[in-house]
């Protein structure tokens, strides 16, 4: 289905004209229509299929063409981290780009002139916020937030969200909001819990299942059961084998994110970490040289594996098993995105045998299990009911490769492998420590369209321009702003 197909306004259309774009997602589909028509909606989707699209598009759509308050709050976007507050505003400011729909990101981590940025903002008006919940909580409870004219509220991820404990945050933001608006609701699974809130908050929301807990079928999967201490030699050898462009390494513990970042730096690997003890700056910067190709390989923790949007990455690795299957399938969603292929290893230690098990019992299907190289001596054997997080096992496991089937070798293709990133060199980052208030209403000046991303390439939230900080407020550092953890 092409966005012509849509009816969207003319300024809309341009920006996607100008990004390349002219198919539809399968959520996009659904979704868009919907949404313009009013309707309540509960959707499941898994990461990578546009969703942020499908929601920004008939959203913008809403605010350019019907009457609203220019000195309100119009629309509100949860999230649950400050790196999809900000993808996602990046996303709004290149689909937008021929438009006058103002939007600002609002989320902690930053210094006060930002959170005086945000009051500005919030106290004068913004079409679209995207917030993360404690830092929206800090500025309601200091009563200048304009929700009065609130007509759309949307939650991104909010499985994740009650995951990591915002019910009562996002019910409290709820009670200051008018009665009557539009709701979204966006998650890729949905419990019971889940439905829950969503009785509490929807009106008669039509519910749309798109290819829940299923990673695409391009992802070439692939386990080695190894004992924990195997690891980070394993990691090691893994990114010696090949000349890989784009890595990402999750890691359940902030320790073991630390750990492995050294081993890799004193390696010499072109490698950074990501985990919520760096500034918000710091993390901004990481991000960016990554997406920029300055920056091959990734350790992170859990806190990119949902909602982040990075293209071409060739091989996700997952260093500790996942405490669930939904977290599997959102780590290495990371890559084979949009029309690219890609593969993801995990290791998978005595204790984690049985996670790992649960994990294939999501999945309906077993992971290869590959062997492990003779150089790092006997592993394990995977049997799940035999290990019960008892460590420490040695002996008799199993041991080398025995000319199995290895995607360690030359002869199998890994995903994308060494050919780099897209043509054309990295992408301009700008700013990353963007923190902008709302844009004005005037024309735009004549400058740079928005990158082209190729014809017929569906619209996902991967919009790379950064949005420009603007000039409003004060400038010096707001002495009332409070430290929250978003």
């Amino acid at each position: 289905m092409n966005f012509s197909e849509f009816g969207l306004d003319e300024r809309l259309m341009d920006g996607i004209d100008a990004m390349g774009y002219t198919t539809a997602t399968p959520v996009q589909e659904q979704v868009m229509q919907p949404i313009l028509d009013g309707k309540d909606l509960i959707v499941s989707a898994q990461t990578g299929t546009g969703k942020t699209a499908a929601f920004l598009l008939p959203l913008m759509n809403k605010l350019i063409t019907t009457p609203h308050d220019d000195h309100h709050i119009n629309a509100m976007v949860i999230v649950p981290t400050r790196e999809l507050a900000v993808q996602i505003a990046q996303a709004m400011e290149g689909i937008s780009y021929f438009t006058s729909v103002s939007s600002i990101a609002v989320y902690g981590g930053g210094d006060g002139n930002s959170f005086a940025i945000e009051k500005k903002a919030l106290s004068s008006g913004a079409d679209v916020v995207i917030c993360t919940p404690g830092r929206m909580i800090a500025h309601l409870n200091m009563g200048y937030v304009k929700l009065q004219g609130l007509k759309y509220l949307i939650l991104d991820e909010a499985d994740r969200m009650l995951d990591m404990g915002f019910n009562d945050d996002i019910m409290k933001i709820i009670s200051f909001l008018p009665k009557q608006r539009q709701n979204l609701l966006f998650s890729a699974t949905m419990p019971m819990k889940m439905r829950e809130m969503a009785r509490k908050i929807l009106v008669d929301p039509l519910e749309i299942n798109i290819s829940i807990s299923k990673p695409p079928e391009k992802i070439v999967q692939e386990a080695f059961v190894v004992y924990e201490g195997q690891k980070i030699p394993l990691v090691k050898y893994v990114l010696s084998k090949k000349d890989f462009q784009s890595v990402i390494v999750f890691c359940s513990k902030k320790q073991n994110v630390k750990a492995l970042s050294n081993e890799l730096k004193r390696a010499r690997f072109s490698i950074e970490e990501i985990h919520s003890d760096l500034e918000q700056t710091q993390r901004e910067q990481v991000l960016q040289d990554f997406r920029n190709k300055k920056l091959k390989i990734l350790v992170a923790t859990d806190i990119l594996s949902r909602g982040i949007d990075i293209e071409d990455i060739d091989l996700v690795i997952n260093y500790d098993v996942p405490n669930d299957g939904e977290d599997y399938v959102h780590r290495i969603g990371r890559t084979a995105r949009a029309s690219s292929e890609g593969t993801a290893y995990t290791f998978i230690s005595e204790q984690e045998q049985q996670k790992f098990a649960r994990i294939e019992e999501l999945l309906g299907k077993p992971v290869t299990k590959s062997p492990v190289p003779e150089q790092f001596g006997p592993a394990p054997e995977y049997n799940p009911k035999a290990h019960r997080g008892s460590g420490g096992r040695g002996g008799g496991g199993r041991g080398g490769n025995g000319g199995g089937r290895s995607g360690f070798g030359g002869g199998r293709p890994g995903g994308n492998g060494g050919n780099g990133g897209r043509s054309g060199g990295p992408r301009s980052g700008g700013d990353a420590n963007r923190a902008s208030g709302p844009r004005s209403g005037s024309p735009r000046p004549n400058g740079p369209r928005p990158e082209s991303g190729g014809p017929n390439r569906p619209i996902t939230p991967s919009i790379p321009r950064v949005e420009r900080t603007r000039p409003s407020g004060p400038a010096g550092p707001a002495a009332d702003a409070p430290k929250e953890t978003n």
